[in-house]
């Protein structure tokens, strides 16, 4: 099965999964104040599957478009623009003449099932597989740094302690954030520890804009295995070889290594004629020696990397797993709403993706630990999206209701009908804005 199918699948199944929770809060707060739910749907466009059960007032229905999904609620002015039924006298099982704290709570139960979903699915994580990472104070060789990185004053070799602000323990989203905004880095190097000045107006974006990593963990470029019949094995390449540069470009670790790699297919994507017998310098036993290494259509030698460090793993009960998940999933929350207001950013905006850019995000082969984790911070991510005061989301719904509850008025259908088609329209902008991006990244 090809990379692109395995990803569309698991996108698919993990939209799926997303879009019936979020659609089942909306669906069970209505009914709970009886609220009559006419439709709910999965995905959109015409359906291609129909099914209403006896004594019920609402049809499930399955459409053709994979991506989204939503409820009808009676009484209310929502993504299916029914007017006509807001034109009829008022009915007690409609959404419009419930009180207007019954209806927030039917505006958020969406989001609230996701938040509640995405605890679940890190809670299960945790009991399933533990919480596995290397720590940034046992990492044998430190860390290794790129240009811009050495420019501000790091070395490879150092080990990440602390910022001004917090202390270091494992390298993550949070690591990451806390080097941007601090404003000195301590390291250890050479058994002593070094405090390094960072610059002003230092951003994620700054960490993330080269092609090699602002910091990574220094991992030697020593082969582990070699894959059976690949070039690196036709060429006498074996475990514990260590290759020091490709085509004359040194690659002492493995990020240096994959950068060079990636450099190659970038160049072949520009149109160069690219040749890919590498040649290539290692050393055997402290000899060194150079060969010709065919590659595959990926630049690809068929090698793995040994790593020298030893994970450390935090195991759960399935009772402690439930407030880990929750402390985890809040912290993975928080980060998002703080990388949130680089969107608004120039460079923010033109690295918005679509659907491509998040099906790229699961892994190549089918895992359920990745798949799983991924999940669960796109519900995340779906949940905070939703809550912003944007019409036509749950949260433009809610900003109208406070509205309505500070001030005792009631925005008319009429209006709520105009900012409904405004907000779909912002949103259908958005959307074809963030997969069009992802298209000229494919092609350019």
């Amino acid at each position: 099965m090809s990379v692109f199918l395995i990803r569309l699948l698991q996108l698919i199944l993990s939209l799926t999964i997303l879009v019936v929770i979020h659609e089942l809060g909306h669906f069970l707060f209505a009914r709970l104040f009886g609220v009559r739910v006419e439709r709910f749907s999965l995905f959109f466009g015409k359906p291609l599957l129909r099914y209403k059960p006896k004594r019920s007032d609402t049809e499930f229905v399955v459409g053709w478009l994979p991506f989204g999904g939503y409820v009808e609620i009676a009484g209310m002015i929502d993504e299916s623009l029914n007017v006509e039924q807001m034109k009829q006298p008022e009915q007690p099982w409609e959404f419009r003449t419930k009180p207007a704290w019954q209806r927030m709570l039917i505006m958020v139960g969406g989001v609230c099932f996701n938040l509640l979903l995405a605890f679940f699915i890190y809670a299960m994580v945790l009991f399933k597989w533990g919480d596995s990472y290397i720590p940034l104070d046992g990492s044998k060789y430190g860390m290794e740094f790129n240009e811009r990185a050495e420019g501000i004053g790091f070395r490879d070799g150092d080990v990440l302690v602390r910022t001004n602000k917090t202390a270091f323990e494992r390298y993550n989203g949070d690591m990451l954030r806390a080097i941007a905004g601090a404003d000195a880095v301590t390291v250890l190097r050479d058994g002593s520890e070094v405090t390094i000045t960072m610059p002003e107006e230092f951003s994620l974006f700054d960490l993330q804009r080269d092609a090699q990593p602002f910091v990574q963990y220094y991992n030697p470029m020593t082969i582990d295995s070699v894959m059976p019949e690949s070039g690196a094995a036709r060429a006498g390449l074996i475990s514990g070889d260590h290759i020091l540069s490709v085509n004359d470009t040194p690659t002492p670790t493995w990020v240096t290594f994959t950068t060079a790699l990636g450099q190659l297919r970038q160049q072949e994507a520009e149109g160069a004629i690219v040749n890919h017998d590498l040649h290539v310098v290692y050393s055997r036993a402290e000899v060194l020696d150079t060969i010709v290494v065919p590659t595959d259509a990926n630049f690809l030698m068929g090698v793995t990397v040994a790593l020298p460090y030893t994970p450390a793993t935090k195991e759960y009960g399935f009772f402690a797993s439930i407030p880990a998940g929750i402390a985890y999933g809040w912290n993975t929350l928080k980060g998002y709403v703080s990388d949130f207001k680089y969107v608004f950013t120039k460079e923010g905006a033109s690295s918005l993706g679509g659907f491509g850019t998040i099906g790229s995000l699961f892994p190549a082969q089918w895992n359920w630990y990745s798949f799983w984790m991924m999940t669960a911070f796109i519900s995340i991510m779906l949940a905070f999206m939703n809550i912003l005061p944007i019409p036509a989301l749950d949260g433009g719904h809610l900003m109208f209701l406070l509205f309505e509850m500070i001030t005792g008025r009631k925005p008319s259908d009429k209006f709520m009908e105009r900012v409904q088609i405004i907000g779909m329209v912002l949103l259908f902008g958005l959307m074809i804005y963030a997969n069009l991006n992802d298209i000229l990244r494919f092609f350019f």
